[in-house]
């Protein structure tokens, strides 16, 4: 799997927080009511968001398994300020080809944060395959869903270390792949919304589609650059806002629980 820079990780995590759907996170959270403790396996982990914003939610006794290909972000995920009884462990794994010695062991809930979409078909299929024979619950959380620029979807779908990703029809596809393995699925809107102020991650977004314009469009180069100076220039008077479309589900077992 590709890595992300963990500057980028760190920008996003404050609008990443904001976007969960509080239903979602709440339907989760109402899951494991009344249970003491909880195992879970965070698969692409990064720099731990997920745990962070997730953990709080949980039974008080957690253990959690941080799962990623990227041994520099595995070192920042680990924290020794950790509530109280709350043990994290970090595997470094690659999920493209290791996938099911990451969910090997007992475990109550798998979640993730921003992977679907960057996924090939066959590689989440095999996943719900996987969680499915084990009956686990699954939380994905800030897949991209959004038709919202054309060259982006087009780079969304490219090889990402799983093979061509889903894109925007990630959540569509897992929802549909679990709800034929029986389970019941909650899904709400994550969407990041960006003002005037959230000046340092829209320049960042439209940096990186501007890079990717030459290789997903039709654009010339001056024509990338003069749309990048005019959002630069909307930017800087304060004027430019931005929606990116996310979905977070939760899939459960019927009758389990």
């Amino acid at each position: 799997m590709n890595g992300f820079s963990p500057d980028w990780l760190a920008l996003r995590e404050t609008y990443d927080l904001a976007a969960r759907n509080a239903q979602v996170l709440d339907t989760v959270a109402n899951a494991f009511l009344g249970q003491a403790a909880i195992s879970v396996v965070d698969l692409a982990c990064g720099a731990g968001a997920t745990l962070r914003a997730v953990g709080p939610h949980l039974p008080p006794r957690q253990s959690w398994r941080l799962v990623d290909n990227s041994l520099s972000l595995l070192a920042r995920a680990f924290a020794p300020e950790h509530p109280p009884y709350v043990n994290v462990t970090t595997t470094p794994l690659d999920l493209a080809r290791d996938l099911e010695l990451a969910l090997d062991g007992p475990l109550d809930l798998v979640t993730t944060s921003a992977l679907l979409d960057l996924v090939s078909p066959e590689w989440l299929d095999r996943l719900v395959v996987e969680v499915a024979a084990r009956r686990l619950p699954f939380y994905a959380a800030l897949t991209y869903d959004d038709e919202l620029v054309a060259g982006f979807n087009l780079h969304q779908r490219t090889d990402k270390g799983f093979g061509p990703a889903l894109g925007p029809s990630a959540a569509a596809r897992a929802a549909e792949r679990f709800q034929r393995f029986g389970y019941a699925l909650v899904q709400g809107r994550s969407d990041w919304v960006f003002g005037p102020d959230d000046r340092t991650i829209q320049d960042a977004l439209f940096t990186g589609w501007a890079e990717l314009g030459p290789l997903t469009t039709g654009l010339s180069a001056d024509e990338i650059a003069g749309w990048l100076a005019q959002r630069r220039v909307h930017l800087a008077a304060g004027r430019s806002r931005l929606r990116v479309g996310h979905v977070d589900i939760f899939a459960q077992s019927i009758g389990t629980r």
